[in-house]
């Protein structure tokens, strides 16, 4: 059986380019192929206005978005030798265009901004859609690729529906000789009422506290028996998770969050991904849940 590609998308950015450069050494470390691919349309609005020129513009958008395939596979096989490289242009509205190119692959990856040029190649709109709409696990890489500091960090909010988002984690960390820090962000959402998870604890914050640790604990301790080689921690943090999981980033080689798609959740797991996406200082890797 084939193993399933990493998958990259680039729009010929500075930015788009190191997140190619994240994905190839991801794919080398993971031994799979790397899949580069590059979308090239034109808003409805802008087809309409011109339908004169409007073959002449798509075929030039068409060029760029070849030429940028080929600059990023170039720089990919610069970050690893070797690799099988593979290059895929995709037809269609940008956003649902790369996402989907990422429904066969182990994980897809974006730059948080593009160049801006063409509307419908600008990444950052594409990170967002991908991060909401991905079936597969998305990370979007922000900042400048940065030295190997042996440090995968991951939020943990709900301590029973969290397996898809830890089994990525530790995978992760397993890959990278890395050990593995596990936060359990819990914030008041109403001044006298602490969150964790889905329940409410008793009154107090050192009662809260002392239960949530309890949890994370044996949760752990599960998963230790199942990585034995990953050095692994737990800490639970009483504050808005978005802002803990993003200054984690700053330390850590990749930070992982999960992916809901009940919204009825405290604090708005739409709100705590895109805090994190855009405040963070590194890569993110956004996992969504079975």
């Amino acid at each position: 059986m084939t193993a399933k590609p990493v998958v990259a998308a680039t729009d010929g950015s500075e930015v788009s380019l190191r997140a190619v450069e994240w994905a190839a050494g991801e794919a080398a470390l993971g031994s799979v192929p790397l899949r580069i691919v590059s979308a090239a349309s034109l808003p409805k609005m802008a087809m309409l206005q011109l339908q004169p020129e409007r073959d002449a513009v798509l075929g030039f958008v068409r060029e760029y978005r070849d030429r940028a395939l080929a600059a990023a596979a170039d720089r990919a096989a610069e970050v690893a030798p070797g690799l099988l490289i593979g290059t895929e242009p995709v037809e269609g509205q940008a956003a649902r265009a790369v996402t989907e190119s990422g429904s066969d692959a182990l994980m897809l990856v974006v730059g948080f901004r593009g160049i801006g040029t063409f509307a419908a190649m600008v990444l950052g709109s594409v990170a967002r859609y991908a991060a909401d709409h991905a079936s597969c696990p998305v990370v979007v890489v922000r900042g400048e690729t940065a030295a190997a500091r042996r440090l995968v960090g991951v939020g943990v909010g709900d301590l029973e529906d969290c397996a898809a988002v830890l089994a990525f984690a530790f995978e992760e960390a397993a890959l990278r000789k890395a050990s593995l820090l596990v936060i359990h962000a819990w914030y008041a959402p109403q001044d006298g009422i602490f969150w964790t998870g889905d329940r409410f604890p008793p009154p107090g914050l050192h009662v809260a506290a002392a239960d949530a640790a309890r949890q994370l604990t044996l949760l752990l301790d599960g998963w230790r028996e199942k990585y034995p080689d990953v050095l692994v921690s737990g800490k639970v943090v009483h504050g808005h998770p978005g802002r803990a999981l993003a200054g984690l980033s700053d330390r850590a080689d990749l930070v992982v969050i999960g992916r809901h798609t009940d919204h009825s959740r405290l604090p708005g797991p739409g709100s705590v991904r895109h805090a994190v996406l855009n405040h963070a200082h590194g890569p993110i890797a956004i996992v969504p849940s079975p």
